[in-house]
């Protein structure tokens, strides 16, 4: 472990924003102020349902906005000294890497072994690391993937690291052109490699093509995949490469794992494979570190783990961090378009709001591209330092489950032993009992234990369980960035993967498990749960912003208004509010060094991704409430190059949103309807003579259909960028049901 002396391995760093800081308490007075006018309404001209949903959203606002407030307060980043990590440390704990994929078709296997070859090639000891590889969709063709990936990383790896490869995913690292300037053995060595995963890439490609019918007659592992399903299969657990002699410099452990799956046995998406991943490896190397990976999240920084180790590894730990539960860094893409048109690299929240959030207790856990502490997952609290008093064997027992291997390596883990190098082979028999799809029963697995349960937003609901016990966290955003992944492009893809996310969140708010229930008896900081609720919050934000975004529709439609009239003087207080907010969110922009192109997408997908991904998911809510479905977690399509030629595509057309017929487009269109007809109809002068409404209603309408300026085009399109015509109709009678409530009000 680490000497007691020395410089220290990590520095914290507040990050002063006193402009931002101002602006924040100024938009915060101007909501207040707006509250205060319209219960100055109220008193002067008495009810109105008009002005009463339109305190209730502005409410809403102000409470939002006082969330946002407490967590860009106090924002910190970290800045890591991993070559003081190597100077001051005998020897690196081992990590285990799990690395984890579900479908073949939507996550190719070309993607999924880039990521494992970045992982295998990464600045560590190899004697000190293993990857798990979790097939949820029990794969031959995962699985044979995997077997000729190991081939080629045999001589991947030592190229990598004779060379100091920066870009360790040979897809990407191949996409670039030859240094001319390296060595003539550099560039022979180069081209070597390139042929060789070329070679790599037409084999899979060749495989995938011929499905299982290619494996149907091999012998040696393959037949245990022959009569197997995605829902029904024994558990799989195979030794794909074992690091036997411990060489440092060598190829670390490869594991395959494919957890075994019954119909009628709930098999709780990728928490539960998770889950498996933690007890296979516990029973293998049983590592005091684990680091997850989604299976397009590939290693971009080959120096991530010794990165975070400083943080977890530092003794010089001041008396408000104690230990960090877990090390969280940003999710970043490869592929991102110029101004993110689609809005969907979320470029803002991960430099600005999740410094925010470690400044408090720490950032959310987003589900890839985390280290944890194995001990923190087998329940431990920050202030037990063994379980010598706490448990009996019989607790153990209760809590992980009837493996008498997997109870004893648990007991160790948390009572910090370190375990001796183990011949993975042996355990393979007690493997595959702790992979059965039962064995979690009457145990403590996803509840106390592990990743958690509850929500198909695993990864928020299990870090929160952390930050409750007391644990912190850290977050840390290296140079260049520790992982990268692929960035789906706009339309169905990124707003079915908000919904699955909405419909999460808005599971855990509504449970027991919600930051208010569980105010009184967890360890939650104040200012933790209130960042936590804005979190969640976002579940609902449909149903304020909507009918926020259709007061303006009505009072145009009914000849009203809701805003002050130009000759009013307190029109300033919504003038201002609407302009300091907008620049608020530029400077942010600016901060991260985006252009106001890029603002302004943000800004109309921020409203488009709310809208269109809340709605349908807190129906999905209500019906499982009900009973009448339950939620399902729905796998993102994963889009990556899988040729080294390939490169990045310039194409115009790619910054365009892309539609089906996909409910979630309902909303969204329905509201911009909405806005033409209110526009039309006020325009026309089908009201009374003396006109109601005044100039705000009009430029809020206008500002609206700016913001869903993809769907007005897509009302005109064809093919894929164009609405279906099944929305259009749908929205088209929504919006005439709309127009005619107003008109008989």
């Amino acid at each position: 472990m680490a000497e007691s002396n020395g410089l220290p391995l990590y520095q914290k760093v507040g990050v002063e924003r006193p402009l931002k800081r101002f602006l924040d308490v100024v938009i915060f007075f101007l909501h207040v102020s707006l509250l205060c006018y319209r219960l100055l309404l109220f008193r002067r001209h008495g009810f109105s349902s008009l002005f009463a949903i339109a305190f209730l959203c502005e409410l809403w606002f102000t409470f939002y906005w006082a969330l946002i407030t407490n967590l860009n307060w106090s924002p910190i980043h970290y800045i890591t000294y991993p070559q003081r990590l190597l100077q001051r440390v005998s020897e690196v704990p081992p990590v285990d890497v799990f690395v984890t994929t579900a479908d073949p078709e939507l996550e190719p296997p070309i993607i999924l072994i880039n990521t494992v070859l970045s992982v295998l090639a990464v600045e560590y000891p190899a004697n000190k690391l293993a990857c798990y590889v979790s097939d949820d969709g029990c794969s031959s063709l995962t699985f044979y993937s995997l077997c000729e990936a190991l081939k080629f990383a045999q001589i991947w790896v030592p190229f990598c690291k004779k060379y100091k490869v920066q870009i360790r995913a040979p897809f990407r690292y191949f996409s670039g052109d030859l240094d001319s300037h390296g060595s003539t053995e550099f560039q022979y060595e180069w081209r070597r490699m390139k042929d060789e995963y070329e070679e790599l890439r037409r084999r899979i490609e060749v495989a995938a093509a011929a499905k299982n019918s290619a494996f149907s007659n091999l012998i040696g592992e393959f037949p245990d995949f022959a009569n197997s399903k995605p829902n029904n299969h024994p558990p799989i657990v195979k030794v794909i490469w074992e690091n036997k002699e411990g060489l440092w410099d060598g190829v670390p452990h490869l594991v395959y794992v494919s957890r075994e799956k019954k119909p009628q046995i709930p098999h709780h998406y990728k928490a539960g494979a998770m889950n498996v991943l933690t007890r296979v490896s516990g029973l293998m190397t049983n590592a005091p570190y684990m680091l997850n990976l989604d299976c397009d999240m590939f290693v971009n920084n080959p120096e991530v783990i010794l990165q975070a180790m400083c943080l977890l590894l530092d003794p010089k730990i001041d008396k408000i961090d104690k230990e960090f539960a877990f090390v969280q860094f940003p999710q970043c893409f490869y592929n991102g378009l110029k101004d993110d048109p689609a809005g969907n690299q979320a470029i803002v929240v991960m430099q600005l709001a999740f410094r925010g959030m470690a400044g408090v207790q720490g950032s959310f856990y987003i589900g890839t591209g985390c280290i944890h502490r194995r001990k923190v997952m087998y329940g431990q609290s920050p202030d037990e330092a063994n379980i010598n008093e706490k448990y009996d064997e019989v607790e153990l027992y209760k809590t992980f489950g009837n493996s008498k291997e997997f109870v004893t390596s648990a007991t160790r883990t948390l009572r910090s032993f370190a375990d001796d190098p183990n011949c993975l082979s042996n355990s393979i028999e007690a493997t595959n009992e702790v992979a059965t799809a039962d064995y979690e029963h009457n145990s403590c697995w996803g509840f106390k234990v592990g990743w958690q349960y509850g929500s198909v937003v695993e990864d928020m609901l299990t870090g929160m369980g952390i930050h409750k016990k007391g644990w912190k966290s850290a977050y840390i955003t290296p140079n260049p960035p520790a992982f990268l992944g692929c960035a789906p492009m706009g339309g169905p893809v990124p707003l079915g993967h908000m919904k699955r996310v909405m419909t999460g969140l808005l599971e855990t708010l509504i449970s027991r498990e919600s930051p208010i229930v569980t105010a009184l008896c967890d360890k939650l900081q104040f200012r933790q749960r209130l960042i936590y609720l804005w979190g969640y919050l976002v579940s609902i934000r449909a149903i304020p912003d909507i009918c926020y975004a259709t007061l303006p529709a009505f009072c145009l439609i009914s000849n009203s208004h809701f805003l002050p009239k130009v000759q009013e003087p307190v029109l300033f207080i919504p003038l201002l509010l609407f302009v300091i907010n907008n620049l608020r969110q530029l400077l942010d922009f600016f901060e991260t060094g985006q252009s106001v192109r890029a603002w302004w997408n943000g800004q109309t997908m921020e409203r488009i991704l709310v809208m269109s991904s809340s709605l349908p998911g807190m129906v999905t809510v209500i019906l499982k409430i009900l009973g009448l479905s339950e939620t399902v977690f729905e796998i993102t399509k994963k889009e990556s190059s899988s040729s080294s030629d390939d490169k990045e595509s310039t194409d115009r057309d790619l910054g365009r949103f892309t539609f089906d017929e996909s409910p979630i487009f309902v909303p969204v269109t329905t509201i911009l309807m909405i806005q033409l007809a209110a526009l039309l109809i006020s325009f026309l002068g089908t009201q009374t003579s003396v006109q109601e409404f005044g100039v705000a209603e009009v430029m809020s309408c206008v500002w609206l259909i700016l913001c869903f300026w993809s769907f007005l085009k897509g009302m005109f399109a064809k093919g894929s960028y164009g609405l279906p015509w099944p929305t259009l109709l749908k929205s088209s009678a929504l919006t005439f049901l709309f127009v005619y409530f107003c008109q008989v009000k």
